[in-house]
């Protein structure tokens, strides 16, 4: 089975180094309460600033919870991250979805960010279940960090 790739983006007004900086350093400033996989909710959400590096949540309680891996670290233009929590909202080192944000100069200024989750067949049975969970999410936290990145100085 093959499924088309969850594709949404945005334009914030700051531009792409800025942007690529808030995305992965203040992520979790920007992300949504409650929309991690943490016993308690967030302290923080980490993408370590290289190739190879972890993506990871940091609960309540300090538990760290991995999410990822860094498959491409491009500051100001594009991240590349490996999604690797399988169907049972579990990491799984063996199981692989992509996660590609771009950050392209906008004529004003500011920045288009695109954001495409691809791969999605790899969830199985659960696809459709998936795709549409992350679609959904994937559009608000956009919205989310589009607000965060508004009320930035």
């Amino acid at each position: 089975m093959s499924i088309a790739p969850i594709v949404h983006s945005t334009t914030v007004k700051a531009p792409p180094a800025r942007a690529f900086e808030l995305f992965t350093k203040h992520m979790g400033k920007w992300w949504g309460v409650g929309q991690t996989m943490g016993q308690s909710p967030h302290r923080d959400m980490v993408v370590e600033p290289h190739k190879g590096g972890k993506w990871f949540e940091i609960d309540a309680n300090g538990s760290e919870i991995r999410w990822g891996t860094v498959a491409v670290w491009e500051p100001g233009a594009r991240l590349l991250l490996h999604w690797q929590i399988n169907s049972k909202f579990a990491f799984d080192p063996d199981f692989v979805t992509d996660l590609e944000i771009t950050f392209v100069a906008a004529k004003d200024g500011g920045t288009v960010i695109r954001l495409e989750h691809r791969h999605l067949e790899r969830f199985g049975a659960d696809t459709e279940k998936f795709a549409s969970m992350l679609n959904s999410g994937w559009s608000g936290h956009l919205k989310a960090f589009t607000g965060y990145v508004a009320e930035q100085k």
